[in-house]
């Protein structure tokens, strides 16, 4: 063999050998690499993808609880799932809309249904981005005069369109006759005070600033106000409570429509919607999605889930049976099946004029000026403050809640005192405007001991002759007292007491009787008593939902 074939074939060995090398040099490292990355993995695991949360948190409002619940449960049988697998589901809790609005905003619910559009302005006032991203109605329902029906026919019902203007003269020719509407910090009081501002401007459209200010619009406003026996905290408390005191209550008082068929399928004594002839507003049931931080794409996937199961033909035609009115316009309110007809003391074929709803400054500036409208009120805060009161600190928690009481009375108009008691009435603070001394009642307030005996029925008493004495019929009459033990020190009784008030305000000025029962040992039947003879109203409360009361009282006044 020559030389340079010899040659040849020792350099292709060679090459075969460096090849062979390298690859086994490549192997080695390539086995080396994948032990590391295996001992990485085992030491470092890798991060588990999130669970999905398809989960909506949703609030709504108190007066479509039965109707809310049963969607809720069917949505949730229904087991629909997102692209990704995720069981789409609803969680409920039933709120005031003023609750809504501030748990809203606090960042509690990513979505919501209150009783009106209303609000939803309200959760994004004055926020840099808006927190309501998505908004449909459901449900409509228009806001009515409820009347007994021999009341209505005695105004010319039904062959007469009655409006604000007959329960005005209604009101001013009978001193008897009652009639209420919530305050504006509900849906169907703001709209029920936007009709009558709409009524004394005479339009039905474009309300303005100018028809709101002009002294003609508010004489008349004002004029209904004056008529008004007792604010309240809602349409649906005021239902429960004509359900439970009947014709005694009230003659007259706004609700929607809905709550019309709801109290007629319950009371043999039948109620009539009065669709007021200068026109009226609706409620409109919004169901909103709030762009709350952390909001995923599953829950915007489940809101737009439940917004068109809420839509959907079968949904619709149970909004209707549970007596709103469905959106869906191919369900005709005159079907048999339909709980909207004159027997149920409602009429599909109304209201005939429906009102233009303003804008949200418009609105607000007549929240603003039906503080200067509305009955002003002479508040009596009756306050137990002997020894029992000093146990787990229940003074303290009472203070607090006069405290909010106090902060809660818009305006400067109504007049507050204050008699405290415990083994007899002490240092009571004369009724004055709130304006000239809600800051010496905090104090009065605040510097409040427990001692002594319960001397509840003479504190009462006390502050009843106080308001009679005064005799001021132009104002609302009302006395909050509260309690958290037995009667034990009083010169009267219970029955004395009621006879008293009984004849008074048949005779004298009508006064309103709120009793609180604060804790397990307070005499809730006295309470009971005081309250139901005035047409008040009684409650028991622990520490946790004093405040509150306070705060639904203020919306009386």
């Amino acid at each position: 063999m020559s030389k340079q074939k010899r040659l040849g074939k020792k350099s292709a060995s060679n090459s075969t050998c460096a090849i062979l090398f390298a690859l086994a040099f490549v192997g080695v490292f390539a086995l080396a690499g994948c032990i590391f990355l295996i001992a990485f993995v085992l030491v470092n695991p890798p991060a588990e993808t999130p669970a999905a949360n398809a989960t909506l948190d949703l609030a709504y409002s108190p007066e479509k609880e039965t109707l809310m619940q049963e969607v809720i449960t069917r949505f949730n049988r229904a087991n629909f799932k997102t692209p990704r697998g995720t069981a789409m589901t609803i969680n409920a809790t039933k709120l005031d809309a003023a609750d809504i609005v501030e748990q809203a905003r606090a960042g509690k619910f990513n979505a919501i249904s209150p009783d009106s559009s209303l609000w939803l302005g309200q959760i994004d006032a004055g926020r840099d981005h808006p927190l309501v991203s998505e908004a449909t109605r459901f449900a409509v329902t228009p806001v009515v005069i409820a009347m007994w029906d021999d009341t209505a026919r005695s105004l010319g019902y039904p062959q007469k369109q009655i409006g604000w203007q007959d329960l005005l003269n209604k009101a001013r020719s009978d001193p008897n006759f009652k009639w209420s509407h919530p305050s504006t910090s509900s849906a169907s009081g703001t709209l029920a005070t936007l009709a009558e501002f709409y009524a004394g401007a005479g339009k039905t459209r474009n309300l303005t600033e100018d028809d709101i200010k002009n002294r003609a619009t508010l004489d008349y406003v004002s004029a209904l106000e004056k008529t008004v026996s007792a604010y309240g905290e809602g349409e649906q408390a005021t239902i429960d409570q004509v359900l439970a005191k009947g014709k005694s209550y009230l003659d007259a008082f706004i609700v929607s429509e809905r709550l019309v068929i709801y109290h007629n399928a319950k009371s043999q004594t039948k109620l009539v919607a009065i669709y007021p002839a200068e026109g009226t507003l609706w409620q409109d049931h919004p169901l909103a999605l709030l762009e709350q931080p952390g909001l995923t794409d599953e829950q915007r996937l489940t809101y737009r889930r439940l917004r068109d199961f809420l839509l959907s033909p079968e949904i619709q035609k149970l909004i209707l049976q549970a007596g709103y009115r469905p959106v869906d316009l191919n369900l005709r309110l005159d079907d048999p099946a339909s709980p909207i007809k004159t027997q149920n003391g409602v009429d599909p074929a109304q209201p005939q004029t429906t009102l233009q709803m303003p804008n949200a400054a418009i609105i607000e500036q007549v929240q603003s000026y039906w503080f200067l409208t509305k009955r002003p009120a002479n508040i009596l805060l009756v306050v137990d403050t002997s020894g029992s009161m000093g146990d787990q600190n229940k003074l303290g928690q009472a203070q607090d809640a006069l405290s909010t009481f106090l902060d809660q009375i818009q305006g400067d108009r109504d007049r507050v005192g204050l008699v405290p008691f415990a083994s007899s009435v002490y240092g009571t603070v004369a009724l004055q405007d709130i304006g000239t001394q809600r800051v010496a009642l905090q104090n009065r307030v605040g510097a409040f001991k427990a001692d002594g005996r319960t001397a509840l029925l003479d504190a009462v008493a006390f502050a009843y002759d106080d308001l009679q004495k005064r005799g001021d019929k132009d104002r609302i009459n009302a006395i909050v007292a509260m309690t958290d033990g037995i009667e034990n020190a009083s010169s009267t009784n219970t029955n004395a007491l009621v006879q008293k008030i009984r004849r008074g305000n048949q005779t004298g000025v009508p006064v309103i009787i709120f009793s609180i029962a604060y804790g397990n040992d307070a005499d809730f039947n006295a309470l009971e008593a005081l309250a139901q003879v005035t047409g008040g109203f009684s409650r028991k409360a622990d520490p946790e939902t004093i405040r509150k009361l306070y705060k639904i009282l203020s919306t009386y006044f």
